[in-house]
């Protein structure tokens, strides 16, 4: 007696699970929500995990990847703390479009001086 496994319900399985993380994983963003500046030539990338995730929300709130911080300097250490665990590690600025332009140069002078190589500023795609 020849058995065979049946390998079509498996199949059936994996397609479906691999359907359902192809429509989830672009929705997948890390950091606070944020209403992210248009821009006419926006170059969009993908999320690696790597990057260190700072958010600015429109009334100024500060953001290290989830949590809230109470002001610049509580936000440096964290940085300053993050690069010190993996130097080197670029810096991802979400920065709400209402925001005062003095916010947002303030917090990348701060990332500056915590160590940050590299700050990527995130923005949108503009439709029109």
């Amino acid at each position: 007696m020849v058995s065979d496994i049946n390998v079509t319900p498996l199949i059936d399985v994996v397609l479906v699970l691999l359907i359902i993380f192809m429509v989830i994983t672009p929705m997948l963003s890390r950091g606070v929500d944020v209403d992210l500046p248009k821009a006419k030539h926006h170059e969009s990338k993908q999320d690696t995990g790597e990057q260190i995730v700072v958010s600015i929300k429109e009334k100024g709130e500060l953001y290290f990847e989830q949590g809230k911080v109470s002001d610049l300097k509580q936000l440096q250490q964290k940085v300053e703390e993050a690069l010190r665990k993996s130097p080197g590690k670029p810096v991802f600025l979400k920065a709400d479009q209402r925001i005062k332009y003095k916010v947002a140069r303030e917090v990348m002078e701060m990332l500056n001086k915590a160590g940050a190589q590299s700050v990527a500023l995130g923005t949108t795609d503009d439709k029109g």
